[in-house]
């Protein structure tokens, strides 16, 4: 008798099991779905001389500079698309990374449905020869946050804020 309730809860255990991996195998993937947007009208120049992250009294050649990457991000849904990063790569004059290793920019946050701009800094090492371009910009984000987002009160770092108009 001991012997088939073991059995019986072994096998409850199991269709258990199976049923909570098929249920998050169907519900997982639109928990947090990620959505491809388009990119368009990109341009990299230096960061206003009064931007909060330029630093001009730090300038030196071991040093990095403020660059602004700015365009235009398409969301085509009807919902708006959480925690989106900017993909690329930035390259220098003769067609180098400048950023090797690193094809995420960084993060422009929310997307609401339809033509967004967003401008966001990059930190590029002193002395890379310009002009600077760029290639394959896109953008990825969520319908779901995806990370913990600063508080109103919370500290960002100058390349953290938002950047100003051009």
């Amino acid at each position: 008798m001991k012997q088939r309730r073991t059995i019986a809860t072994t096998l409850a255990r199991l269709v258990s099991g199976l049923l909570l991996g098929l249920l998050i195998l169907l519900l997982g993937p639109d928990l947090a779905a990620a959505t491809d947007l388009k990119v368009s009208d990109v341009v990299l120049e230096p960061c206003p001389t009064g931007d909060s992250a330029t630093q001009p009294q730090l300038a030196r050649p071991s040093g990095a500079s403020c660059w602004a990457l700015r365009g235009v991000v398409m969301n085509p849904g009807s919902k708006p698309v959480i925690d989106t990063d900017v993909f690329g790569l930035i390259v220098d004059a003769s067609g180098e990374p400048v950023l090797p290793n690193r094809t995420r920019v960084g993060s422009i946050g929310d997307v609401p449905p339809g033509r967004s701009s967003f401008a966001l800094r990059l930190a590029v090492p002193a002395g890379t020869p310009g002009p600077l371009g760029t290639r394959s910009v896109k953008a990825r984000g969520f319908s779901a946050p995806v990370r913990t987002r600063a508080g109103v009160d919370d500290e960002l770092l100058p390349l953290e804020e938002a950047l100003g108009p051009q």
